[in-house]
């Protein structure tokens, strides 16, 4: 089973239908569409995928007899908005929120923040496999989205987390529900500061917590992004943030 003969929008459509299925990576929905289907996939023959085609070619990496009653490691809810999603009937994307326009110099002192995400405006994804990231400029006082950045994408990459980097190399910030450590080294390099909240939240109420830090004490890290003297960065000091 390939990739290469699978055009943009149907390879992109596949993508999202594999990340609402938590047991099932995408080479594997691929291979599993190819023979349910027949190669090449185009949006036309994704039309025609049913939920038992679906959850019986599932069920059969389960180990699972084929039957109504079928739910699996991956379960059946799932399985049918994969198929709507492989229709084209969602996307996933009708909650996200809308960009603002901004203009470099808008907010002086401001600092620009990535959150991965998979649904609406939650810090709710891991670097390497999130649907997007939601890009907001904050300084002590304001708030502005500025960009909502599909990752989908980064699936048909050589360098996946390369592609992900490059998605938001003009952040200072990125935070992440998790993120592996080489990944985590990539992100360094290109001058991202990554910081993980296992338990993830509301975008807003974790870009309002930069928000609080820069308007008072910065921790170390958020100093030097602020431009802080090393020596004004030493007083600071009250325990770093975690990356």
């Amino acid at each position: 089973m390939t990739e290469m003969n699978i055009d943009r929008d149907t390879a992109l459509r596949i993508a999202l239908a594999a990340r609402t299925l938590p047991d099932v990576d995408l080479p594997t929905l691929i291979g599993l569409l190819n023979e349910r289907l027949g190669p090449p996939l185009d949006l036309e023959k994704l039309a025609r995928i049913t939920v038992t085609d679906l959850k019986t070619g599932i069920g059969s990496l389960d180990g699972e007899e084929d039957g109504e009653d079928f739910g699996g490691r991956t379960g059946l809810e799932p399985i049918k908005l994969a198929v709507r999603v492989l229709w084209g009937e969602t996307t996933e994307d009708d909650n996200l929120p809308t960009a603002e326009p901004y203009q470099e110099g808008d907010m002086p002192g401001s600092i620009r923040v990535a959150i991965a995400s998979n649904s609406g405006e939650n810090l709710d994804g891991h670097f390497g496999s999130c649907l997007r990231y939601l890009v907001y400029q904050v300084s002590s006082t304001d708030i502005r989205l500025v960009g909502v950045r599909s990752a989908l994408e980064a699936d048909y990459a050589e360098d996946k987390n390369g592609f992900r980097v490059n998605l938001i190399k003009d952040c200072q910030v990125l935070y992440v529900v998790s993120v592996g450590g080489p990944a985590a080294a990539k992100i360094n390099r290109a001058d991202i500061w990554p910081m993980k909240k296992l338990e993830g939240g509301l975008a807003v109420d974790v870009i309002k917590e930069v928000q609080v830090a820069m308007a008072g004490t910065p921790p170390p890290w958020l100093a030097k992004i602020l431009g802080v003297s090393h020596e004004k960065r030493l007083k600071y000091y009250s325990g770093a943030g975690e990356a």
